[in-house]
């Protein structure tokens, strides 16, 4: 086998493993079961695909840090929600956060995220299609969530237990790719949230760049300040 057939046949079994993993509706065991058999390959597949989606939401993070976030960026705290082997938390680390913590559905892949060294912790076996209970509310600055809202894995009703973590006027930081987007109404999510007085959108960069096959949107939204309680 020549080198260009080799490099299309490693393209090819890395598509197929991505999309494969796009069919499994969100069901936790299923998710889990197919992670332990993709961690080890899993960099080298999306690399593959030219998936630059960790370094423009670590970027983003940064950004709004700088403008909205007080005090110094090693001390700003951040939850990567679906942290996967940790592709976010090593961008993150690389601008100067160094307060990150991680969790995701699979153990084999925490297992990658921790040999980083980028995160203080990281929690395995966490289903953000259900309730967050091991973090407490406003536990974060800010929170990020990038690859996890796609076909097959997370519904957009997650956004609840994100912002649930995270501090009022803190920020959640999301992708979505396209097609997800469109196939589950994440934009109505979103402006449910907002109307139900969870969230204020500051930015959707529409279209951005993700992964050869396909753009991503890129979602920025400030969790809303808690009402004050009415005095009697």
């Amino acid at each position: 086998m020549n080198t260009l057939t080799e490099q299309t046949a490693l393209e090819e079994a890395a598509q197929k493993r991505i999309k494969e993993s796009h069919s499994l509706n969100g069901d936790a065991d299923r998710l889990a079961k197919y992670y332990r058999g993709w961690a080890d390959s899993y960099e080298l597949d999306v690399e593959r695909e030219q998936y630059c989606g960790p370094v423009i939401v670590a970027e983003l993070t940064g950004a709004l840090q700088a403008a909205y976030v007080d005090g110094p960026r090693a001390a700003t705290t951040i939850l990567d929600a679906g942290c996967g082997t940790g592709l976010v938390g090593m961008e993150l680390e690389r601008l100067g956060f160094r307060s990150i913590d991680g969790f995701d559905l699979s153990e084999a892949m925490v297992e990658k995220a921790v040999e980083t060294g980028s995160y203080r912790h990281v929690q395995g076996d966490v289903d953000l299609n259900s309730s967050l209970t091991c973090y407490p509310d406003a536990s974060y600055d800010m929170t990020v969530c990038c690859g996890v809202f796609t076909l097959g894995h997370v519904r957009p009703d997650g956004l609840r237990e994100l912002a649930r973590v995270t501090r009022p006027k803190g920020f959640v930081i999301v992708s979505t790719r396209k097609s997800y987007a469109e196939a589950t109404s994440f934009e109505d999510e979103v402006l449910s949230l907002q109307q139900a007085g969870v969230f204020v959108p500051v930015q959707c960069l529409n279209d951005g760049r993700y992964l050869e096959e396909e753009d991503a949107h890129y979602w920025a939204l400030r969790v809303a300040e808690k009402p004050k309680e009415r005095r009697l």
